[in-house]
């Protein structure tokens, strides 16, 4: 039952939030929503409850640790959209309160889905919810934004069907009809034809890798995160790519039960390689600093890919890494949206010397800027350390020097903006057309996520350590 009720929570909080008439009312229908979410969160997790419907339903490790980094980063965003959408008094957010539900909601069932073609379905409600969300500012910028995702997304979840078709005919060219539960595909995996099933791995990693916004499938990134608002982007960064990655991860088990683990494995280094390295150019010069966080999490879904190809312990850190990189990405796209608020830009070439206009909001972002490279003492340097290591223990010496020089290359491009629009003192003269003020409500929750990625750069919590090593076993090792 509680896997039944976390599912259908969001959805049918999503009925009230849109009939009620107050704008005010509704950010709080969501919020104790959001709580109710995690509290059964909570409780699956310290019991994890049987599968249900026949076994389409129900929760593997890394679909606990995804459901974890969901309820958390929900929770805490929509914290801090109570607050927000106070700001707006005139901006109808009729659409915004039930979109943000039905995305936790197929979030939720993404996390839950065993069954190949649920998780198919429950990517597409998550893109079906975000695109009206992208265009909550109404602007000539957001509808362009928000058409690219459809289109490329759709497309993207277009060729994750048809690598979904491949796959089940990897099984059916021998003559086996396992069914479409991955318990019942592992089971038969030995079974499958390579070939098929390689061309499924291929359109499968290009269609969910879309939507993680892998290169060169990310341009829809850039544009939709320069123009949703925070808790949007925080939520896009954090919760949308993990689901994508995680379906990765359980298409990959069945590959890697296959005998496929090498080819699996160098499919993904070299995509991870190449998205750090896209990223990386393009962070150079980047002077909008919204869209240079959507290359961020282009390069960190890089690192993510990188760490699952190498395997052992690299998918350890990568777990690890996706866990650290969503709670950075929702403290940095919080603090980024004051900052925008404050300024009415998002350009260094006119916000300056943030640090002294929002003191809390300019600082948390300077301090997000340092977590999200890699910086010590925060979460994201152990989970990245864990890879790097793990490249060396392998002997992947030149993957181990590419992996820290690209690192080094997106310190230096998000540094130079990162300091533009820190450091200094606001442009003299310039009229900002905006009474924005650091508030409780939107400091409050990104400060919450910096205690996080502190605690997890400190010491990682015994739970959790059992967790990300039971995710790593479950991935790895064949049934």
């Amino acid at each position: 039952m509680l896997l039944a009720a976390i599912i259908l929570l969001p959805f049918l909080a999503a009925l009230p939030a849109a009939a009620v008439h107050s704008d005010r009312l509704r950010p709080w229908i969501v919020f104790a929503a959001s709580a109710t979410h995690l509290f059964l969160t909570a409780a699956i997790l310290i019991d994890p409850p049987p599968a249900i419907c026949g076994g389409w339903i129900g929760l593997d490790p890394p679909g606990e640790l995804v459901l974890l980094l969901t309820s958390i980063l929900f929770f805490i965003c929509t914290l801090y959209g109570t607050g927000y959408l106070r700001q707006w008094p005139g901006r109808f957010n009729r659409v915004l309160a039930p979109c943000l539900l039905g995305f936790l909601g197929g979030a939720t069932l993404m996390t839950c889905s065993q069954q190949l073609g649920l998780i198919w379905i429950a990517m597409e409600t998550t893109a079906l919810c975000t695109a009206p969300m992208i265009y909550f500012r109404r602007t000539p910028e957001s509808i362009e934004a928000t058409w690219k995702y459809l289109l490329i997304c759709s497309v993207g979840i277009a060729i994750a069907l048809l690598g979904s078709f491949f796959l089940v005919y990897a099984f059916l060219v021998h003559h086996h009809t396992p069914g479409l539960l991955f318990s019942q595909l592992l089971a038969h995996a030995r079974d499958a034809d390579p070939v098929w099933l390689k061309m499924a791995f291929v359109l499968l990693l290009i269609g969910y890798g879309t939507k993680m916004g892998l290169a060169p499938m990310h341009t829809w990134k850039p544009d939709a995160y320069g123009e949703v608002p925070g808790i949007v982007g925080a939520l896009l960064a954090g919760v949308l790519t993990s689901c994508a990655f995680l379906a990765i991860l359980r298409i990959m088990r069945v590959c890697v039960a296959a005998g496929m683990r090498a080819y699996t494995g160098h499919l993904l280094i070299a995509i991870g390689i190449f998205s750090m390295a896209v990223a990386a150019v393009f962070l150079m010069g980047q002077k909008d600093f919204k869209r240079m966080l959507a290359y961020s999490s282009v390069e960190q879904m890089g690192i993510l890919a990188l760490g699952a190809g190498i395997g052992g312990p690299a998918l350890y850190g990568a777990l690890l890494q996706m866990i650290n990189n969503g709670l950075t990405k929702g403290m940095l796209f919080l603090s980024a949206g004051n900052i925008h608020r404050a300024y009415g830009s998002k350009s260094s070439d006119d916000v300056h010397g943030a640090v002294r206009r929002e003191p809390v909001s300019g600082t948390l972002f300077m301090i997000g800027f340092l977590a999200i490279t890699g910086s010590p003492p925060f979460g994201p340097f152990v989970g990245i350390f864990t890879i790097l290591k793990a490249a060396f223990v392998d002997h992947l010496f030149l993957l181990g020097a590419a992996f820290v020089g690209l690192l080094l290359l997106v310190f230096l491009g998000m540094g130079r903006t990162v300091l533009a629009v820190t450091m200094g003192r606001p442009l003299p003269g310039r009229l900002y057309h905006t009474q924005f003020r650091d508030s409780f409500l939107s400091v409050a929750p990104p400060l919450m996520l910096l205690a996080l990625i502190l605690l997890l750069g400190l010491h990682v919590p015994a739970p959790l350590v059992k967790l990300l090593h039971q995710a790593q076993r479950y991935i790895e090792v064949s049934p």
